[in-house]
């Protein structure tokens, strides 16, 4: 019987096929023998056989890249696949390529048309051997590595004394037992004390084992053997007798020593300065040294068999919170652990002491944990003092902010952490315009006032997270830690700014000052936390000599490009505010017809000069702000508007609004949509929602549950520019979805590209196949519109037809169409 035995083994079956048909095919047939991958081109395929590692391949012999042959002899070529099974899939069945198959590493051939219960037994049958071989080999290392590892000499003698086997072959046990000692008797292997006390129970020996302890006298003093005798009867049939020993010295050493050093550490323990309790695994007291006694305030006697937390009772310095024993941590875990910082120790009498150390597991002879021990003491006066030191050392003493020290660490962890986690970091270097005019004014005592009326302002507009610092005179540093954009330092240095034209107001007299900000960005400007604030500073000057009262930032580029996106950004929100995003539609096309079938909601925005912004530059932007779930809204109501005008017109005509993933994570979304419909009494069967497959993909069950509650309210769903993203078929046929559109980008060059042209046309299979809804983006020339027709996609939208026109303009093409 193998060692390891069978497992439950979930297997991984690649199919490598330019035929998605036939992968469809293969994979109801194979899909209960496990997961089933797939690759549609052979020199593709490696790097996700890599990934995968599969059990099994299937492998078409006729592809156009690389076909099975040259596949074949690829994979068993690399030591890392050379073993994965491969069967040959074909439509011949000439002797001639089944010989070919076999030669080139193959293991089996199956033929087409499949045979669905020969295809999956064959499969079935090279996965068990494949288990099979796996099992053999683990069964063989796991029988070595036990003869080997046993902590025990195993020998076995026959009924003379005679030795027939020992499992030591280095002489770790007794040097007698080196070289060649079958057929030795057993006088001459072990020492005397031993192979005659072997020799003497031999009479009492039978089937079950005689257990008895030896001593043996060597050059180190006494060892200890403890014997385990019985009779067998050898695989050849030879009567004997198996011996085993195990060195037990170590045991009957520890016992020996335990009594003297229990009184050791008896004695130790209560002339030691550290509180000691010990306590069982149930945590109940089982001793306390009188420094444990006076620190609780509870005598020996009074404490045992008492739970740790009545004694011991710890709490929060803090929020007071009674706080969870380490002892009971160490216990569950099994180790060493720290008592948890600003920890107290509340004693019986009422007396508060500042404790700290640790709590360990005690283990018995055998490793088993008996119980554990607590060892405090009371650090209240070294805590007060060190937390008074640390702290002077680290603040401003006139404003009690940190100082250049602890900015310069905080500098450090800020910038690691943004470079391991991909966000930034922000140095905002703060100075006063004209402070040192104001402070010979005034004297030095109202300038330290103003100085700390200055640090209280600036610590009123920063979240708590950042850090506020002085480094002296007038100079302050912000820390942005954790920032996610550099507009954020752009719009806090904005209202620093903005914040300091309100008065300070010193000995009853109002001083109005102003602020220069140099802004240093971690790693757009900086390498490390010196060159950001070298570089902060840099930048500060520069605020200085642009005017002061103003920031800049150490990147002229940066800083450009900062305020572009900052007008986008506010022309984008005054025309959500004030209702002035333009909505365009695009006709669909029943491309043999010429039939309008519908119209695509497109957005538009205009800059104050009236010029169109690309939605390229601003749809981003919206989705980085979040203020494309009120665009979004906004264009689905006027296009819910836009499509009851047509509805009044006698126009039955559907209209398709873009959808963000912001919009899909909202939870009012289905809510949002069917207020649209009721505010302007449009049928639902004449709104359809777009949104690409990647985003399909980013939370596949709840975005299949948010498409049922969408699709329940009456509505389309069209997947837009379908082929781009990462698809995975077994995903997609989940989701409730009507329409499929083929994107611009394999629309374009479907006649110039043989690739592109059969990824439209697999496109088009697959939605046939799936029942969907077919419309092709980007259609240009009439010869795209044929190319189209005749691969059995019947509705398109692109430039052949029309640009996306305005309401007016595309109520005229309506009528001119109609005409």
């Amino acid at each position: 019987m193998l060692l390891s035995g069978y497992t439950n083994t979930v297997y991984r079956i690649l199919i490598i096929d330019d035929d998605i048909q036939n992968i469809f095919v293969l994979e109801d047939i194979l899909s209960p023998l496990g997961n089933i991958y797939f690759s549609e081109s052979g020199s593709n395929a490696f790097a996700l056989i890599d990934k995968i590692k599969p059990d099994v391949i299937l492998l078409d012999i006729e592809m156009p890249d690389m076909d099975g042959w040259q596949v074949c002899r690829a994979l068993k070529a690399d030591p890392r696949y050379s073993d994965i099974p491969i069967i040959f899939i074909t439509g011949h069945t000439e002797p001639e390529f089944e010989r070919l198959a076999l030669e080139s590493g193959g293991v089996d051939f199956i033929t087409k048309p499949f045979n669905a219960s020969i295809c999956c037994l064959r499969v079935h049958t090279q996965l068990q051997f494949r288990q099979q071989n796996h099992l053999i080999v683990k069964a063989k290392e796991e029988l070595q590595q036990l003869v080997n590892q046993v902590p025990m000499l195993i020998t076995y003698w026959d009924s003379s004394g005679n030795n027939l086997f020992s499992n030591d072959y280095s002489g770790n046990w007794f040097e007698t037992l080196i070289g060649h000692i079958d057929g030795q008797h057993i006088s001459t292997i072990f020492p005397p004390e031993l192979s005659a006390a072997v020799l003497r129970h031999q009479k009492q020996t039978t089937s079950e084992p005689l257990k008895y302890i030896v001593t043996v006298k060597n050059q180190l003093g006494m060892s200890f053997y403890e014997v385990f005798q019985s009779k067998m009867k050898s695989a050849v049939g030879i009567d004997g007798y198996l011996v085993t020993l195990v060195d037990v010295s170590e045991v009957k050493h520890a016992k020996q020593a335990l009594y003297s050093e229990k009184e050791r550490l008896r004695v130790t323990l209560n002339s030691i300065g550290d509180a000691v309790i010990a306590t069982d695994t149930r945590g109940l007291i089982t001793f306390m040294n009188p420094i444990a006694e006076r620190m609780t305030g509870w005598r020996i006697k009074d404490a045992l068999h008492q739970k740790i937390e009545t004694v011991m009772q710890l709490r929060d310095s803090n929020t007071r919170h009674t706080l969870l024993n380490p002892l009971y941590i160490a216990l569950r875990e099994q180790r060493i652990v720290a008592m948890a910082l600003n920890s107290q120790l509340t004693a019986r009498g009422g007396q508060v002491f500042a404790v700290e150390d640790s709590a360990a597991p005690i283990r018995n002879e055998n490793g088993e944990v008996i119980g554990a021990i607590m060892v405090f003491h009371d650090v209240s006066e070294a805590m007060a003092m060190a937390m008074k030191m640390s702290h002077l050392a680290n603040h401003d003493q006139l404003t009690d902010l940190p100082n250049r020290i602890l900015l310069q660490d905080r500098l450090s962890v800020a910038c690691s952490a943004a470079e391991s986690f991909g966000n930034k970091a922000a140095a905002l270097l703060v100075d006063i315009d004209h402070f040192k005019y104001l402070n010979d004014s005034l004297g030095h005592q109202l300038g330290d006032e103003m100085i700390c009326l200055m640090a209280q302002r600036l610590r009123s507009l920063i979240p708590p997270s950042y850090t506020l610092a002085r480094l002296g005179g007038d100079e302050f540093v912000i820390l942005m830690s954790d920032a996610h954009s550099v507009e954020a330092s752009s719009v806090l240095a904005t209202k620093l700014v903005e914040a300091m034209h309100e008065p300070f107001v010193l000995a009853e007299q109002k001083f109005s000052v102003s602020v220069s900000i140099g802004i240093s960005v971690f790693p757009n400007d900086a390498k490390d936390a010196e060159e950001l604030m070298r570089h902060a500073d840099v930048a500060m000057y520069r605020a200085k000599q642009e005017g002061r009262n103003r920031f800049s930032f150490f990147s002229h580029d940066l800083e450009s490009s900062i305020r572009e996106r900052h007008q986008l950004e506010t022309c984008l929100r005054n025309a959500i505010i004030h209702d002035e995003l333009f909505v365009h539609y695009q006709p669909k096309i029943n491309l043999a017809t010429n039939e309008i079938v519908g119209a695509e909601a497109l957005v538009r925005l205009t800059d104050s000069e009236g010029l169109f912004i690309s939605p390229n530059e601003f749809i981003p932007l919206a989705e980085e702000t979040g203020l494309i779930i009120k665009l979004g809204k906004q264009v689905l109501y006027k296009a819910c508007q836009e499509a009851k005008s047509w509805l009044n017109m006698g126009l039955n005509i559907p209209i398709s609004v873009n959808v963000a993933v912001a919009q899909f994570a909202d939870p009012h979304f289905a809510n949002i949509i069917e207020k649209a419909l009721h505010d302007y009494q449009l049928p639902a069967e004449l709104l359809e929602l777009e949104i690409t497959e990647t985003a399909l993909m980013i939370d596949a069950a709840d975005m299949q549950t948010k498409l049922y509650q969408l699709k329940s309210l009456g509505i389309k769903i069209s997947i837009d520019d379908f082929g781009t993203g990462y698809s995975s078929l077994a995903y997609l046929k989940k989701f409730n979805v009507d329409v499929m559109k083929i994107d611009m980008s394999f629309v374009k060059d479907m006649l110039n590209n043989k690739h592109d042209y059969e990824i439209v046309k697999t496109i088009i299979s697959l939605g046939q196949s799936m029942g969907l809804a077919l419309i092709a983006e980007g259609v240009e020339t009439n010869e795209q519109r044929q190319a189209l027709l005749e691969l059995d996609c019947l509705m398109g939208q692109g430039y052949l037809f029309s640009r996306p026109l305005s309401a007016s303009d595309f109520n005229a093409f309506i009528l001119q169409h109609k005409g």
